[in-house]
């Protein structure tokens, strides 16, 4: 068997008590073979029916009994041939004994990969464990289980139970079914098999593994907590994001007789010259620039070499602290899980003792941890307790990413105390509005949960993988409905806004609703001086604001090269728009400049003071979004200068009244901006401001 291919048996229950939830089951095993064609198509896998009419089994043939035991498909490599059985799964008229159903998938794993060979060999057993198990004329069940475990863990195989309850079991007897749970318990103390109690379809389309995934050490080495205390330990990822499969060109080049085209599609890319547009640029003569503000910085790989920061492979314990001071929103990227190196006794007994002190004290640790060696990042992290409640199984640590002081984006929201009161909404409104929210809880108290992370599968990825299959049968298949199952993660739970009509209606009545105008789609949004709603909200600066933004709003993309007398303002942000030259920037501040100095210069009596005022708003605004408060500081400081040697204090009067005033270090950081481009020179490049 190779080293990373698994052999991987179904063990199905299709007794009567089964039919409701068989659907489901069929989808489910469905949805395993269909990611296993992509990503495992040399895994093999067999499957077994219990609870049949009929008897179909090598072990019943050559011993007797095991009876009402079908073997749908022996083990084998899967194919679109597995799916179609697995889509119409036979249903069965007895009650089906999964102990015996076990004892034929082991004999079947046993007979096609051998005693000696311990790969990857697994069993999934789908039952809702409401049956009776047969006596044994050798000793009781528990016995019977205890040999069987211990069996498969001489064999190496692994085992998943997943039973099928609650509203999906119908009525059931309570003496059998906890006698059942204790026989699938024993099973989990004693060997590798993992137990899943399902009680809804969506989570038991998420129950079982679909994707066979090696872990994988990501640190080996020591976590030093003290230069005289260090702990042997290994570092694991604990959940990663399933994405989409990697999806390459195809050619449909290649005539349809030539067996050996790959139908590859490979891309080339020539770099020419801005001057000579027939001038391909070598290699060697290629240098990376990147974006700083209006401008691109050119910097060699010699020069990065050169600044790379190099640290040494460690993980070191920086220090303890309060759980209730790292909150769950902190946690960054994916969940790692640190666990004793194996085969290290003391190493054991020391993370042991550790997380159960931690866990005593309700302290997390902080580490600083580069995971390999010449890794230019470091990652600061916090390190929670993970006690285990089984006897098998030693006590870890899990680690999430905390995120640094430049990680941190705080969004500014303004209070519903900032608008008026006609728009504040009432008592029975805020009563109304948290009804609902409750109602929409998905944990809500005395419940279980409702859609849980580890039981709920990604309906885009697997409506795609559906997709995928019957595309490989009939090219031209539509795309097909979402699955009725699928659809209760995607869509409002139906049954729950029935059985909360009253809060629903209550809310509805609470709140007028009427139709919003339709406005053209913003292309770039400025951010607002004082909060929307403002009690100066009747003032002359909020109609210059108010120009500033709409015509941001309002303004279509077109390609401005000047500023003009009739609509300035729409023709600066037409301008501070364009991308095909970084030049544009730095020429519509120069012009504004420009174009505000003459109207003060010229202004006769201050008449077109005001209109210098709504093109001073835009300056300052412009200039935050693109990351250039020192032009605009340093234009007002000489504006100001201007006006007081010419006896113009009439206009920096009028500044200051709209309070116009330099650009802080806070907004030159924190501007509420929507456009990405101006988002990513936030990230990217320290700004220039002035307190």
């Amino acid at each position: 068997m190779a080293r990373n291919r698994e052999g991987l048996l179904l063990l199905l229950d299709v007794g009567p008590s089964m039919h409701g939830v068989l659907p489901q089951v069929e989808k489910l095993c469905s949805m395993l073979v269909q990611k296993k064609l992509i990503y495992g198509k040399y895994d093999e896998v067999g499957v077994v029916l219990f609870g049949t009419e009929d008897t179909r089994n090598e072990l019943s043939t050559q011993l007797g009994g095991y009876e009402n035991i079908v073997v749908l498909r022996d083990i084998k490599v899967v194919d679109g041939d597995l799916i179609e059985n697995l889509t119409r799964i036979p249903r069965g008229t007895v009650a089906g004994d999964f102990l015996d159903a076990i004892v034929v998938g082991m004999d079947m794993l046993i007979k096609k990969y051998g005693e000696t060979n311990k790969g990857k060999k697994r069993m999934c057993l789908i039952t809702n464990a409401l049956c009776p198990i047969k006596d044994s004329d050798a000793g009781t069940k528990e016995d019977q289980v205890g040999l069987i475990a211990m069996r498969m863990a001489a064999l190496g195989m692994k085992m998943e139970n997943i039973v099928v309850r609650g509203s999906l079991s119908g009525n059931a007897n309570q003496r059998i079914m906890d006698e059942n749970d204790l026989l699938l318990d024993l099973f989990s103390k004693k060997s590798s098999v993992k137990t899943i109690y399902v009680d809804s379809p969506t989570a038991l389309l998420g129950a079982i593994k679909t994707r066979n995934i090696s872990p994988v050490t990501i640190f080996r080495g020591d976590l030093e907590i003290s230069p005289n205390m260090k702990i042997k330990v290994w570092v694991y990822k604990k959940t990663a994001e399933e994405k989409f499969p990697t999806l390459k060109k195809y050619s449909d080049k290649a005539p349809p007789t030539d067996k050996f085209a790959t139908h590859e599609v490979k891309v080339d890319y020539e770099y020419k010259s801005v001057e000579d547009t027939s001038k391909v640029v070598p290699p060697e003569q290629r240098i990376k620039g990147y974006r700083y503000g209006p401008h691109v910085v050119p910097i060699s790989s010699a020069e990065w070499e050169a600044v790379k920061f190099k640290p040494e492979k460690s993980v070191k314990l920086l220090g303890f602290t309060d759980a209730s001071n790292i909150l769950r929103h902190y946690y960054m990227k994916d969940v790692n899980v640190l666990i004793a190196e194996p085969g290290k006794p003391r190493a054991m007994i020391a993370v042991s003792a550790l997380a159960r002190a931690m866990k005593e004290m309700n302290k997390v640790a902080i580490l600083r941890c580069v995971w390999r060696q010449g890794q230019q990042s470091v990652v600061v992290g916090v390190l929670t307790p993970n006690v285990s409640e089984k006897d098998n199984i030693p006590d870890s640590f899990f680690f999430n990413v905390l995120p640094f002081a430049e990680d941190v984006r705080e969004f500014q929201f303004p209070s519903f105390s900032n608008f008026p009161i006609s728009w504040q909404p009432n008592e029975q409104q805020q009563e109304a509005a948290d009804n609902l929210v409750k109602m929409l809880d998905l944990a809500p108290s005395g419940k279980g949960e409702t859609l849980q992370p580890e039981f709920t599968p990604n309906p885009v990825l697997e409506r795609f993988f559906h997709h995928l299959e019957l595309k490989s049968k009939h090219p031209d298949a539509p795309v097909p409905p979402l699955d009725e199952t699928l659809k209760k993660i995607t869509e409002p739970d139906l049954e729950l806004l029935a059985e909360n009509k009253s809060i629903v209606d209550a809310f509805r009545r609470q709140f007028e609703l009427k139709e919003n105008p339709k406005l053209k789609k913003s292309t770039r949004r400025l951010p607002q001086e004082k909060p929307s709603g403002s009690d100066e909200r009747n003032g002359d600066d909020n109609v210059s604001d108010a120009l500033a933004i709409n015509s941001i709003e309002s303004k279509p993309v077109t390609k401005v090269e000047k500023i003009g007398d009739l609509t300035p303002i729409q023709d600066f942000e037409a301008m501070m728009s364009r991308r095909d030259s970084p030049d544009w920037v730095g020429k519509a501040i120069e012009d504004m400049k420009k174009k505000i100095f003459n109207l003060v210069e010229n202004s006769n009596e201050g008449d077109d003071f005001s209109k210098a005022v709504e093109l001073f708003v835009a300056l300052r605004k412009g200039c935050i979004l693109e990351q250039e408060p020192k032009q605009f500081n340093e234009f007002l400081c000489r504006i100001c200068k201007f006006c007081h040697e010419k006896n113009l204090g009439s206009f920096c009067d009028l500044l200051a009244s709209k309070e116009l005033s330099l650009v802080t270090k806070s907004e030159a950081i924190d501007s509420d901006v929507t456009d990405d481009e101006a988002r990513s020179f936030f990230v990217k490049r320290e700004p220039k401001y002035e307190d």
